[in-house]
């Protein structure tokens, strides 16, 4: 078993009111255990839509995985899809009920177990995978030797079902290469020339190592991707050819192991012990909220000032109401001051701030959509930044000035 296909079922999802959060989440468990993701669909809950797509993604692996359109009625046409599809019926499966009734008891809701019972029926032909989070079971069927697993579409039940059962019983059933990756960040060289200077090391990779260039706003991540049957031989290849990229762009790299910036950050400011604070304005937050998504952030992050009213930035930073009147709210020395205040408010060594215009309407001092000041203070050092993102919509904007912000700062440490 090598290829899988995954497919999330359900209008919610292609409507974009429901973010699919599950595929992801598969991709990388499958991918921990040596199975590939080699594609992933989204579609909607119509028997023959469903039908025509187990037949597609059953030509292109050997593994497909639905979630989504599992429901309490009996017009649950998921179900009714793969009884059509693996040419079987749907019965009432006792241990599945037995399960089902136990799940209320424990609730406290079995008044409502007679109008769940649809969940304990199930084509025959299927092996049943019990759902400890929730009142639809997983159903594994099997083809031509390829497996078939249907899960529900919360992905707090979907996640024990692959964590706890399904990837155990993957690699209990079948012989699996591992499958290593290593994520290598680099900044300050744009893709194209970054490619040119490493491409006599790419082209000297061994087989069983793949590359793939993952832009991050203006950071290039390096994915590292390895094969084999022996996981440590894999660690130890990994990192043999990353050293061996020190020599040609060492000066750029900020992390060999983290994916995330927000962690590459943390970890230095673990390792240098020093503390951080934020004052942010047209970011609303995302600075602070990256910062403390790391677990132990609290060790390093002291606190964080949404100042977003202009009063707020004098009332609570010390902004000084002179500097706004010459120079507006979003503008190079109110970004200073307001990191300056946010240092001494907290007493960090570190400090950020962000002063702009998130849009879609221009500032309240006229100035343009997309316009940013972000100052950081390391200890005594100061330095401001201007960025100009006119083509980026508010979240999108948003996103990247934090992502940036904290990119600098890791680059900055790093050079300390």
């Amino acid at each position: 078993m090598q290829n899988a296909v995954l497919v999330t079922i359900g209008d919610e999802i292609l409507s974009g009111n429901t973010v699919d959060t599950n595929s992801n989440f598969i991709a990388t468990e499958l991918k921990n255990i040596g199975i590939k993701v080699v594609q992933i669909f989204t579609i909607s809950d119509e028997i023959e839509i469903i039908k025509n797509t187990l037949k597609s993604a059953f030509e292109l692996g050997d593994l497909v995985i639905t979630t989504g359109g599992l429901g309490p009625t009996r017009d649950d046409k998921t179900k009714k899809a793969l009884a059509e599809f693996f040419d079987d019926e749907i019965a009432l499966d006792e241990v599945t009920f037995e399960h089902l009734k136990g799940y209320m008891e424990r609730r406290g809701r079995i008044e409502i177990l007679e109008r769940n019972r649809e969940q304990a029926f199930v084509p025959t032909k299927s092996t049943v995978f019990q759902n400890h989070y929730g009142t639809a079971p997983c159903m594994m069927m099997e083809q031509n030797a390829k497996l078939s697993f249907s899960l529900p579409g919360v992905p707090y039940e979907v996640k024990p079902l692959i964590k706890d059962q399904i990837i155990p019983y993957l690699k209990d059933k079948f012989n699996l290469n591992y499958i290593s990756t290593r994520i290598v960040s680099v900044v300050g060289i744009p893709e194209s020339i970054l490619a040119d200077q490493i491409e006599e090391w790419e082209l000297a990779l061994p087989e069983n190592l793949a590359l793939s260039y993952l832009p991050v706003g203006t950071r290039v991540k390096l994915r590292l991707t390895a094969t084999g049957t022996d996981e440590n031989l894999l660690q130890i290849q990994l990192e043999n050819e990353i050293q061996k990229l020190f020599p040609i762009i060492g000066d750029n790299i900020i992390a060999t192991s983290e994916d995330k910036i927000e962690k590459i950050l943390g970890e230095i400011l673990s390792e240098k012990e020093l503390t951080i604070s934020t004052a942010e304005s047209c970011t609303g937050g995302h600075l602070a909220q990256m910062l403390t998504s790391n677990p132990g952030s609290s060790k390093y992050f002291i606190g964080g000032v949404v100042a977003y009213a202009t009063q707020k930035k004098t009332d609570i930073l010390h902004v000084s109401e002179g500097t706004i009147e010459r120079f507006t709210v979003v503008s190079r020395e109110v970004s200073r001051e307001m990191a300056d205040g946010c240092q001494n408010l907290f007493k960090s060594d570190i400090s950020l701030s962000t002063t702009g215009v998130a849009g879609p309407g221009k500032g309240e001092d006229g100035k343009d959509v997309g316009l940013v000041y972000y100052t950081i203070n390391v200890n005594n050092e100061s330095e401001t930044f201007k960025l100009h993102l006119p083509h980026l919509d508010r979240q999108d904007f948003i996103y990247f000035v934090s992502q940036k912000i904290i990119q600098d700062l890791a680059g900055i440490l790093i050079e300390k």
